[in-house]
């Protein structure tokens, strides 16, 4: 006999967010909805609305999930790029991922499309707190290549391939300019990249 455990109120929300994330990856933003939730991971739409409040609010609180946990990732490979145990690539790649296999920029667009004004606020709070954690507080030089490294990724998850292709250029080419663009921002900072002369 299957005893299903009771979570707390936090891990149900957790369980619950985990699925909205591969719901997001496999199928895309639109199919994010509470009942499809509720439905995989064996629970009623009043309890994801008691959680959410709605399907708009199921979004946000993905997005700040998805924020959170990339960041961390970002985080712990910058500090691997700086004690010269990772690479600026490690940075980059992840950032592009977390807006393109992640589903990070077909989240943040359909949630402006459908009227969710502060759709970014999360993402965009969890990049500033990543920028914070890693220092950098004196000049502010390295929030210009946060910046432009962001919206880069942005651009290339909702439009890289196909401009990629009609300009003959390689997949990667967003990437190889973005990480370009990374190890000359952390030059300029003073940061120290293994491989590079200063």
């Amino acid at each position: 006999m299957s005893i299903r455990k009771r979570l707390s109120q936090e891990e149900s929300r957790t369980v619950a967010l985990e699925a909205a994330r591969t719901l997001l990856i496999e199928l895309g933003p639109q199919a994010v909805t509470l009942k499809a939730v509720a439905s995989r991971i064996g629970r009623t739409h009043a309890n994801l609305l008691h959680h959410f409040g709605s399907a708009a609010g199921l979004q946000k609180e993905l997005a700040r999930h998805l924020a959170v946990t990339i960041c961390a990732s970002i985080e712990d490979a910058v500090l691997a790029s700086r004690d010269g145990s990772g690479a600026p690539r490690e940075v980059v790649d992840l950032t592009f991922d977390a807006f393109d296999k992640e589903g990070g920029a077909a989240l943040a667009s359909w949630m402006i499309v459908s009227g969710n004004e502060d759709a970014l606020d999360p993402i965009v709070e969890a990049i500033h707190d990543l920028v914070d954690d890693l220092g950098d507080h004196a000049t502010g030089s390295m929030h210009d290549t946060t910046h432009a490294l962001c919206l880069m990724a942005l651009g290339d998850a909702l439009l890289g391939g196909p401009l990629a292709q009609s300009l003959s250029l390689p997949r990667t080419s967003a990437r190889d300019l973005a990480e370009r663009m990374l190890i000359d921002g952390a030059i300029k900072a003073g940061i120290v990249v293994p491989g590079q002369d200063g």
